[in-house]
């Protein structure tokens, strides 16, 4: 009789882009978003709009989480030593994890602040706040469609990409807040913008944090049956028995598998 512990990984059959090419898109869009948190917080504190803090606050943790993206994809490419027989491949899942996280802090500092000037909301230059938010539209917009390439084979990736596609939308909610505003003189509308983003960013976050928590614990990555893979392993030829089959995330874009193939005849070709 003879065991055989069979090891694999695989990167897939997808073209990634070219790390010079990840690498500018990322500069691009964090001096982008740097520049913009600046300039609407600023504003903010001018016209006293919460829902203009609270987006700039989003965005400053949108930055944090476009470098933790970066950092990672700079550190998956590093080659396997024997400490780290794997590379750091791990660190864009730990990226993914803690851009969730971030983002979770993020709005519960927006909420309070939020609720907090519902009991005397102060006037608000609501067409300043319009013009501001217009200007983050297009950042924003520029931003998610030049990380879009990217976020459809790295969950990394798609972090990014959704905290930029997500504030593109609420951008778009607080210059119809800032025009509510100008012509109602209701600046209850402010605080409840802000409310509104911090929901629609909870609801965009749950789906990363979810996926990306599931990779950090070693599940089986949502794109592979583990199932077909076992079923697939017994039909072989020589095969008898299949025991331990394990299955992984090395990172947000490639995965691992060992398995301990019972073959009483020798060796069959997979």
């Amino acid at each position: 009789m003879t065991d055989h512990h069979n090891h694999n990984h695989s990167k897939g059959h997808h073209h990634h882009p070219s790390p010079k090419s990840q690498g500018r898109v990322f500069i691009m869009t964090i001096v982008l978003n740097m520049l913009f948190v600046i300039i609407e917080f600023a504003y903010g504190f001018i016209t006293n709009s919460t829902a203009l803090i609270a987006d700039a606050g989003h965005n400053i943790s949108d930055v944090l989480g476009l470098m933790l993206a970066w950092g990672a994809v700079i550190l998956t490419r590093k080659a396997p030593s024997k400490r780290y027989t794997y590379g750091l491949r791990s660190t864009s899942i730990m990226a993914a994890v803690a851009n969730g996280m971030l983002l979770l802090v993020a709005c519960g500092a927006i909420a309070m602040e939020a609720i907090d000037r519902f009991s005397q909301p102060p006037a608000v230059a609501g067409l300043t706040v319009s013009i501001v938010a217009a200007v983050g539209i297009v950042i924003n917009g520029l931003s998610a469609w030049l990380l879009m390439r990217g976020s459809k084979e790295d969950l990394n990736i798609r972090g990014a990409y959704l905290h930029m596609a997500a504030d593109a939308a609420v951008s778009l909610a607080v210059v119809i807040a800032g025009v509510a505003m100008f012509y109602t003189g209701w600046f209850m509308i402010d605080p409840i913008i802000s409310l509104v983003i911090v929901i629609v960013i909870v609801v965009g976050t749950w789906s990363l944090l979810r996926d990306s928590m599931q990779l950090a614990l070693s599940a089986v990555p949502a794109n592979i049956d583990a199932l077909a893979i076992d079923a697939y392993l017994r039909q072989l030829a020589g095969v008898t028995e299949i025991h331990d089959l394990h299955i992984w995330g090395l990172s947000t874009t490639e995965s691992a598998l060992t398995v301990h193939l019972v073959m009483p005849n020798g060796l069959c070709r997979l």
